[in-house]
């Protein structure tokens, strides 16, 4: 059994910040990818920032510049710092683990049970 448990998210006001966590528990072989997806009501959940393993990164256009992903390789957890937040950054947060629970099997992706964000304009 995988776990991954956020935590973090709240509300703030525009133009404040906030830090949400990951953690990844379990019987985990391997972490490749993590990353940090989002969905606002009515609309398609989407990528706002991956890590992989070797430290690369990638990000939304909507949140370059403003939004910071990193990972703890040996406690299983990915970051996303989250600063200068609009209030259409409002939404449900869900981190994502690509991950392999033994050798033997492929890999897959876990996802978190999700945070809600709220920012207020």
């Amino acid at each position: 059994q995988v776990q991954l448990v956020e935590s973090g998210g709240g509300l703030v006001q525009a133009g404040g910040s906030l830090r949400l966590s990951c953690a990844a528990s379990g019987s985990i072989f391997r972490i490749n990818a993590m990353g940090w997806y989002r969905q606002a009501p009515g609309k398609q959940r989407e990528l706002v920032a991956d890590i992989r393993s070797g430290g690369s990164t990638n990000y939304a256009d909507s949140v370059k510049g403003r939004f910071t992903i990193s990972r703890d390789n040996a406690k299983n957890t990915v970051y996303l710092q989250m600063n200068s937040l609009k209030p259409e950054d409002t939404a449900v947060y869900y981190c994502s683990a690509d991950l392999q629970t033994s050798s033997w099997f492929a890999q897959r992706r876990y996802w978190g049970q999700g945070t809600q964000v709220t920012v207020s304009s």
